[in-house]
């Protein structure tokens, strides 16, 4: 009956990076992967934030379970702040995870009203006819799970983002048995991690940076300016060890750097040689040689820190030419021309600045194309949903997935909104609910529009100039002197109407 059938339903995250939210229902029960935000492009002027669509949660929010978490990347608990005041039901995550989620809701004054579960890669719940596994793996930030969900037609996998690290700087390594052991056991749908689809090979190891890093420190003669995404701890714990290792202290700039970085040490996720981290004042005190400054921007985002050091705009660290930068991320797409102008910048203050593009300081935390072939052999999915990825991802994943056997009619290349419906034997797409994008700007959630945003950009581009001056009547020669204001007001018409002028 199709009152049986399971329904998956993205919500966002499909077709894009960011904003990533999934829906998992069996009649009544819910349960709600994720709740990410995504980060405005060039074109939505003003805009802070762009979060999920959630009508669909709200309608049927009695149903909801909770919302089950896979990391703390902005991506994935961004949107949260937003979503639980409209739907509040507890929250499940690793240790970390929720301490960054609970940070967020601190700062928007939510936190004494939602309720978390602190779960452990390996850990098992059950919520409604869901039973959930959670499975270690390795991903750009520590304590990344991917789920494994037994329902009443079948076992599903979402793999959260990941890949195959066979070197993690940490030594939590990827748990492959509970991947086989699912695959053995027989899996239904698999939905896997699509950023790196058009990568061929395998994503280089954590390591990698590392010795990068070393080479690095070595070298520079004078200041080292890292910037980083402040969810990147394996990154952030690499730039301290390094730092301690050649006797040089670390000042960390840029608010969620610094609350980051206080989080994770609290939680016991990052090591701190005592004396290494010192505050930002303290770097006009020390040789040159013996500084780091850890700090935000590497997507170019024009009030963070590093963007305004290369504007010569930040009150307390000026870019000093000498300077050695390292920008250790890749461009999220869409940023390109921001991180790219913020590195001309830094290049014209006479800083050598590092990147992506000509050095090893940035790997990616998503799987290649070889290490995505591997997850589909692992688990043998009898239908596979590409997710996490614009809709070329989507596409080059899919072609990945025939290539490794899966039928063609049981891979589902689906947008959000769409419904895809599930028995043992069976899938298809179902029907669709509301999904799209919810604009943030400022206080204001949901208020601006396709058309504020068309007037802004006219504005952008056109400019408007609105003048005020005192009003005071003029004294005109031919104008009669009358008392009342309705005189005026009468000749004032005149004027406007272009008549003849009297002539003296």
């Amino acid at each position: 009956m199709k009152a049986n059938r399971l329904k998956i339903i993205p919500l966002g995250g499909l077709g894009e990076i960011g904003k990533n939210i999934m829906v998992l229902r069996y009649k009544d029960d819910m349960i709600v992967i994720d709740g990410g935000l995504s980060f405005p492009d060039d074109e939505m002027l003003g805009i802070d934030l762009v979060i999920p669509d959630i009508t669909y949660l709200v309608e049927n929010k009695e149903h909801i379970k909770a919302i089950i978490l896979t990391h703390g990347h902005e991506d994935h608990i961004g949107g949260l702040p937003y979503i639980l005041r409209q739907i509040n039901v507890p929250v499940y995550g690793t240790k970390l995870t929720l301490g960054l989620l609970d940070a967020k809701l601190k700062e928007s004054n939510y936190a004494d009203h939602v309720k978390t579960h602190c779960i452990s890669a390996g850990d098992v719940i059950k919520l409604g006819i869901f039973q959930i596994e959670f499975i270690r793996v390795s991903h750009s930030i520590a304590d990344a799970v991917a789920l494994g969900i037994k329902t009443p037609v079948g076992t599903i996998v979402h793999t959260g983002d990941f890949k195959f690290d066979q070197t993690p700087l940490n030594n939590q390594f990827i748990d492959y048995h509970k991947f086989a052991e699912l695959g053995k056991a027989g899996v239904l749908v698999l939905m896997s991690d699509s950023t790196n689809a058009e990568r061929p090979g395998y994503t280089f190891s954590e390591r990698v940076v590392a010795d990068t890093f070393d080479e690095t420190f070595r070298n520079a003669k004078e200041r080292i300016i890292i910037a980083s995404f402040a969810s990147n701890i394996h990154r952030i714990q690499l730039t301290i060890s390094t730092a301690a290792r050649y006797n040089r202290r670390v000042a960390v700039v840029g608010r969620s750097m610094v609350n980051v970085v206080s989080i994770a040490s609290e939680l016991g996720y990052l090591e701190i040689p005592e004396g290494t981290l010192i505050d930002l004042d303290e770097i006009l005190q020390l040789p040159k040689d013996k500084i780091v400054i850890l700090t935000t921007g590497s997507q170019g985002e024009p009030m963070s820190a590093l963007t305004r050091m290369a504007m010569r705009d930040h009150k307390r660290v000026e870019i000093i030419p000498g300077d050695t930068v390292i920008i250790s991320a890749s461009p999220i797409p869409g940023n390109e021309k921001m991180v790219y102008r913020t590195i001309d910048h830094l290049f014209r203050q006479g800083a050598e600045v590092i990147y992506e593009s000509v050095s090893g300081v940035h790997v990616s935390g998503h799987a290649s194309q070889e290490e995505l072939k591997l997850m589909l052999n692992l688990v043998k999915p009898k239908f596979f949903i590409p997710v996490h990825g614009e809709y070329r991802h989507l596409i080059k994943h899919a072609q990945l997935a025939r290539d490794v056997g899966i039928p063609s009619e049981n891979i589902f290349v689906v947008e959000n909104g769409q419904i895809l419906e599930f028995n043992r034997q069976r899938g298809s797409v179902a029907g669709r609910v509301t999904a799209g994008r919810v604009l943030v700007d400022g206080l204001g959630v949901g208020d601006v529009g396709n058309i504020v945003l068309r007037d802004r950009r006219l504005l952008s581009q056109d400019g408007l100039v609105i003048g005020f001056a005192p009003w005071e009547r003029p004294s005109i020669p031919w104008l009669p002197q009358r008392k009342s204001e309705s005189a005026w007001h009468f000749w004032r018409g005149r004027a406007r109407r272009r008549r003849p002028m009297p002539r003296t």
